[in-house]
């Protein structure tokens, strides 16, 4: 048998069965924004609006509808008529049954809108429903974004502790081995062996702990970016990677514009369709004037032939217009108006509200980035530090010099640091992508 031919073969099919998505975290945010159950629904919403705004336009269009029906009267009514206009005598009456037995009426409808102040203006807020409807995925986007980043910097930051975890298991199991020679040899205290063993069992329960956790954040973004939560991806960059992006972005300098921002826009859109409601039950007092065209046929028959070809059938039309025109509601309409009008008022409120919130909200946020930017230096430096710290402290341990409790305060102080860096790796990330949506960065 041909075995390299069999292995060309099969080779595909070996990497098809071991792939696993790669996102970086600009891959992650790409990919989020089409598959993300959020802007699905937004964009779902979108094209239902397209779809309004057409349903709104075609009330002004031509309108045909057609009716038929078949009558087929089991007993005829009877109809009473003097008798007299018979020859017979006043007061009495003559029992008369009018029509045929089996009768069909079939018609057609064409109908046209000449003026409605309602319609025009349903057409202009269709038009702003479909503007709000963007407006709410636009906003949509900027969430994902946003989520995307926090989860993506959350499953880094789990991994790179476990990383450093790992590191100071193997540290901490090397120097309890250590330990409990020189103890069986007499130059150490038991005690400096029990101190270890509980550093040990505290990193052991943190171990297990951040496994979980990296778990359960790379489920959140993969439900952040609308994938399967059990089907397996790869993050290609680490949390220093995303750090040193952050720290490398000028934002501080960028132009902030709260009419720009998408926000501010929503809020004009709330307004601008509270004027038009206004409007709309201004239009409610104007006439309305309609135009129609009726066509019909009818055939009637004592017995069931109505379709035979000698049956006669009977043409109608018939051409009309139609004025309405309102004149008293007791004061609903003049109500309703009111009522509109008092909504305006708020939506305008609303609208400064808006750009004061958008203006304290880029101010918080800027000063968050400032102050996450310094806190990862510091905690940078403090590692550094640390490290150095923990490493003398352990030269002096094993050498005679310190005990068991200035290395094991050497080590927790090493470890607390550490956590300290993740976090303010973490929290620079989550600033920086704060202030991109305070400024509405795209």
């Amino acid at each position: 048998m041909n075995y390299k031919l069999l292995l060309l073969l099969f080779f595909p099919f070996v990497l098809w069965g071991q792939n696993t998505n790669e996102f970086s975290l600009q891959e992650a945010i790409d990919y989020a924004e089409e598959h993300s159950y959020t802007i699905l629904n937004t964009d779902d919403d979108i094209a239902m609006a397209k779809k309004k705004v057409w349903e709104t336009t075609t009330m002004g269009l031509p309108q045909i509808n057609a009716t038929a029906d078949y009558q087929n009267f089991i007993e005829k009514p009877i109809s009473l008529i003097p008798a007299e206009f018979f020859g017979g005598q006043a007061g009495e009456f003559a029992e008369i049954s009018f029509g045929t037995k089996h009768n069909i009426n079939a018609s057609a409808t064409l109908s046209q809108l000449l003026f409605n102040g309602s319609y025009l203006v349903g057409l202009q807020s269709a038009k702003v429903y479909l503007q709000i409807s963007k407006s709410i995925r636009e906003k949509s986007l900027t969430a994902v974004r946003e989520g995307v980043t926090n989860a993506y910097a959350g499953a880094l930051m789990t991994t790179e502790g476990l990383i450093i975890l790992n590191k100071n298991k193997k540290i901490i199991e090397k120097n309890l081995a250590d330990t409990k020679e020189i103890f069986k040899n007499g130059f150490a205290e038991e005690q400096d062996v029990e101190q270890l063993q509980l550093i040990r069992y505290q990193i052991n329960n943190e171990l297990r702990n951040m496994q979980r956790l990296k778990i359960s954040n790379l489920k959140m973004l993969k439900y952040v970016m609308g994938i399967d939560i059990e089907e397996a991806i790869k993050l290609t960059q680490t949390l220093d990677d995303l750090a040193f992006e952050t720290t490398n972005i000028n934002l501080v300098s960028e132009k902030f514009d709260f009419q720009e921002h998408i926000d501010y826009k929503m809020a004009e859109n709330n307004f601008k369709a509270n004027e038009l409601f206004i409007k709309l039950e201004q239009s409610r007092a104007l006439p309305s004037l309609n135009a129609f065209l009726n066509y019909g046929v009818t055939a009637n028959n004592e017995e069931f032939k109505l379709f035979n070809k000698d049956q006669n059938w009977f043409d109608s039309s018939l051409f009309g217009l139609q004025l309405n025109v309102p004149i008293f509601s007791s004061l609903k309409r003049s109500s309703r108006v009111q009522q509109a009008k008092i909504g305006l008022v708020k939506a305008e409120r609303n609208l400064d509200e808006t750009s004061q919130k958008l203006k304290l909200q880029y101010q918080t946020a800027l000063l968050n980035y400032q102050n996450a930017k310094e806190t990862y230096q510091t905690s940078k430096e403090a590692l550094a530090l640390a490290e150095r710290i923990e490493k003398k402290e352990n030269v002096k341990f094993f050498e005679g010099v310190s005990g068991s409790f200035q290395l094991s305060t050497a080590q927790n102080q090493l470890y607390s640091k550490q956590q300290q860096y993740l976090q303010a790796i973490f929290n620079l990330i989550s600033k920086k992508v704060a202030l991109e949506t305070a400024l509405n960065k795209k």
